[in-house]
């Protein structure tokens, strides 16, 4: 159970890490302020301010991860007007610094306020009741808000928020998160080439034979026997040699190869027959890298397969959320370390794609909205987007829910 747990948290976590600094990058790229970046979510027990003003968190509970940007949909600033804050002041502009809201956190030299007004995105300035005067203070254009569970961020003038950055700027930071992940994909798949020696080459009809227990050992196959007929059914790569071996239905097959023909009887495993023989392995240094980036092409192109049966023949039993990834990081885990990053390449590709759908909380959605304002030639009302936003939300908040109790109920039945 440990070892599944431990397995489970680095493997999400590097994909939410290499998703979310997707998004990251190209904001900073674009000019967008990004006010915090977060591994986990809920409570944090970790927290660094950066210099360029980001907040980099890491919280309690290893279920995704947020970049949260200025100005986007799910970003604010609870400041109500009549609520105490406390201020910090430059000593010499005696503009202000910092606001305040948190009862956890305090600080020296710090003005009490009761805010009346506030404009931190174009004025930039706070006002109100200080010792029975109403005051109007400038706010510094890199302030720092204190939230009320005590974490400090920038506040977001208009010239740095979401909104202000280019289409294009905007359009990449969306899809920056997917692209990272079939980057990681990629370079995960080709890692394994190269810890296992190299990749299948499923173009020949050459093969390996490596368990002295099977029946193509005891019959006498040896690796690099080319395969060239079984029960006189030409066979000129892998696909064929394993669909002729398939249908044998346990039946003795004559295999002919280039040295001498034999009579091997496959034995039964896993619903399926099998010899002992697998598929020849090229070690070349660009047969592994070229492997590793096709296997990652063919993982993809499995996947979107899948979404397509998915959509037309729903069914909650093809998905899985993070009670299924926890059990299948267990099991990666006591096949090996390449088993392990086979598996998180694959997680990665798949969280990639599903990133995509146009679902509007989703990646994908966004860029649709991207689109949708490149036609139009001016961005959709604030309020229609957040409202699109929320349903998204809600959409997959009960697919999450139904999915997770479904894996539950299938672990326990």
């Amino acid at each position: 159970m440990v070892q599944s747990l431990v397995t489970f948290i680095i493997i999400f976590g590097i994909i939410v890490c290499v998703h979310e600094y997707g998004h990251l990058f190209f904001a900073k790229k674009s000019g967008i302020l990004v006010r915090e970046f977060s591994i986990g979510m809920g409570p944090k027990i970790y927290a660094h301010q950066a210099k360029d003003g980001t907040l980099y968190t890491i919280r309690i509970l290893p279920l995704g991860g947020y970049v949260r940007m200025a100005g986007w949909g799910e970003d604010e600033t609870e400041i109500k007007t009549g609520a105490p804050v406390t201020l910090t002041l430059d000593a010499q502009s005696q503009t202000v610094t910092r606001i305040n809201l948190s009862d956890k956190v305090q600080f020296g030299q710090a003005l009490p306020m009761l805010v009346t007004a506030y404009d931190f995105e174009k004025a930039l300035t706070i006002t109100g009741e200080v010792n029975g005067e109403v005051v109007t203070y400038a706010v510094d254009h890199d302030a720092t808000v204190v939230e009320e569970d005590g974490t400090e961020l920038r506040i977001a003038p208009l010239d740095v928020q979401y909104q202000s950055a280019s289409l294009p700027g905007r359009m990449m930071t969306n899809f920056a998160g997917p692209l990272n992940n079939f980057i990681l994909g990629a370079v995960a798949f080709v890692l394994v080439a190269f810890m296992q020696g190299g990749v299948q080459d499923l173009k020949t009809n050459q093969i390996t034979v490596s368990d002295h227990t099977y029946p193509a050992y005891q019959a006498g196959l040896r690796t690099g026997d080319k395969v060239l007929s079984i029960n006189g059914v030409p066979i000129s790569d892998w696909s064929a040699l394993s669909q002729q071996i398939g249908n044998s239905d346990g039946k003795a097959i004559q295999v002919k190869t280039d040295r001498k023909t034999l009579t091997i009887t496959p034995k039964k495993e896993e619903e399926r027959y099998v010899i002992g023989i697998g598929p020849m392995i090229k070690t070349g240094f660009v047969d592994k890298i070229t492997g590793g980036l096709k296997n990652a092409g063919t993982s993809a192109f499995a996947i979107v397969n899948a979404l397509k049966d998915l959509i037309l023949h729903p069914d909650i039993n093809k998905l899985g959320g993070p009670v299924a990834m926890y059990e299948k990081s267990g099991e990666a885990a006591r096949e090996g370390i390449t088993t392990v990053i086979s598996f998180m390449a694959l997680l990665s590709i798949n969280l990639g794609i599903f990133n995509l759908i146009p679902i509007p909380a989703l990646d994908g959605g966004k860029i649709v909205m991207n689109i949708i304002e490149a036609i139009r030639r001016k961005p959709m009302k604030q309020e229609h987007e957040s409202i699109i936003t929320l349903v998204g939300v809600g959409i997959m908040v009960v697919l999450m829910i139904a999915v997770t109790w479904n894996d539950i109920w299938r672990m326990f039945r």
